[in-house]
Formats: structure tokens, C-alpha cells, sequence
């Protein structure tokens, strides 16, 4: 018989993971998180995602569903109670789609460049990522959050940025966004990360940047193989 309940299998600090546990959170719902130790993932992690075998992995009632933007989806058409987390209009329900794909291909690819990067490598990179935050920026004039007043899927989506854009910032030693070159997004990264939903599920920040600090060094210095 498949287990009843809800459980998420994810890492304490991943920002996939942290997607789907706001998500979860905005929707009131209970669930047990598996923390999963990536070089050591568990064998129920590995038989609920065989294919990739990353997390996060959403298991309801047994039924496993992998992707963390596919997981968000799921938990709002799975519990229609409570905040809805995509957009009612089809138009702009597959504009915060394409915008999170954006971030996915290219802020994402952008602020790692900034993570491992050195020198003048450092300098283009981040010159990159400015651009990119700031095409990002456009979808919040006029707006409290991407979702509009409230957060939604855009919000939950890119999240992560508020948590990573200052730590990248101060491991590499360098400032990425301002209030003069990015004020929508500095405010925007202020309001998310004070919404009680989000609040209650951010990792600890100590052991967050020492652990990346840490993994940064290796990186750099070739001990640890981009992407690992």
C-alpha cells in the first residue's frame, strides 16, 4: 500500500528544494522533510527518481513527482485551497512560465559564472549577471512582487535570488546589485524574504555562506569540478 501523507525529499540549502517547500508552505500544507545527503542520496530518494535521481522529489501519497518548477504547479492544482500560486489569466500564467525559464537558462548560468570566477573573469561575470537581473527587474514596475500584490509562482521561482545574489556578493567580494542600479529587485529581495511563509523556511545563514565559501575555494582552486 502506497504511504499516505506528504514528503519532500530535498537538501537544506538547495534552492530547488526551497522552491517547493515555500509552495508547500503558501498552501497551509503538512509535510515531512527528508533531508537528503547528496553524496550519499538515500535508496527511497533513488527509487522515487530513477531517472535523475536529483531532488527535490514531492511525494503524495506515494506518487513521486520530480522538478521543482513542476512540483510548485502540482501543489496548486493538487490543494485549490487556500493562496492560488499560478496566475488565473492563460496569458499570464505562461508569462511567469517563460520568465521563469529565463531565470533558469540565464540567471542561473550568469551568477555561477560569478561563483567560481577570478580576476577579470570576476569583472565580466558579474557585468553579466547585472544585465540579466535587471531584464529580470522589468516585470516589477508597477508591482509589490512578480505575482502582483501577493507572491506567486514567479516569486516562488526565483526566490532563491534574495537568499544568493548578497551571498555571492560578499564570498566573492564584490556588489552586484545596488539601489541605484537595481532598486525594484533590492526592494522586492525585502518584502520576499519577509513573508512568513519564506521566513519559516530559510536556511541558516552562517551555515549557508560557510558551507559555499568552502565550496567556492575548491572550485577555484580546481579541488572540486564545476557543477559537483
Amino acid at each position: 500500500m502506497a504511504e499516505k501523507g506528504v514528503k519532500l525529499f530535498g537538501m537544506w540549502e538547495s534552492p530547488f528544494s526551497l522552491r517547493a517547500e515555500w509552495a508547500l508552505r503558501l498552501k497551509g500544507i503538512e509535510y515531512e522533510f527528508v533531508d537528503e545527503d547528496l553524496d550519499n542520496k538515500s535508496a527511497e530518494l533513488l527509487r522515487l527518481n530513477p531517472v535523475t535521481k536529483k531532488i527535490p522529489v514531492l511525494a503524495h501519497d506515494g506518487r513521486p513527482l520530480a522538478e521543482s518548477l513542476i512540483i510548485i504547479e502540482y501543489i496548486d492544482e493538487a490543494w485549490t485551497h487556500g493562496k492560488p500560486i499560478m496566475p488565473k489569466d492563460p496569458h499570464h500564467r505562461a508569462q511567469a512560465r517563460f520568465w521563469a525559464k529565463f531565470a533558469e537558462d540565464k540567471i542561473l548560468a550568469a551568477i555561477f559564472a560569478v561563483y567560481c570566477a577570478t580576476g577579470e573573469e570576476l569583472k565580466r561575470a558579474v557585468e553579466e549577471m547585472q544585465v540579466e537581473l535587471r531584464t529580470l527587474e522589468g516585470e516589477l514596475e508597477g508591482k509589490s512582487f512578480f505575482g502582483g500584490e501577493e507572491i506567486g509562482y514567479l516569486d516562488l521561482a526565483v526566490g532563491w535570488l534574495a537568499l544568493w545574489v548578497p551571498m555571492i556578493e560578499e564570498l566573492a567580494g564584490v556588489t552586484v546589485v545596488n539601489r541605484e542600479s537595481h532598486p525594484l529587485l533590492l526592494e522586492w529581495f525585502e518584502k520576499f524574504l519577509s513573508e512568513e511563509v519564506v521566513k519559516g523556511r530559510l536556511p541558516a545563514k552562517d551555515r549557508l555562506y560557510a558551507l559555499n565559501r568552502d565550496r567556492r575555494e575548491q572550485i577555484i582552486s580546481g579541488r572540486l569540478a564545476y557543477g559537483k
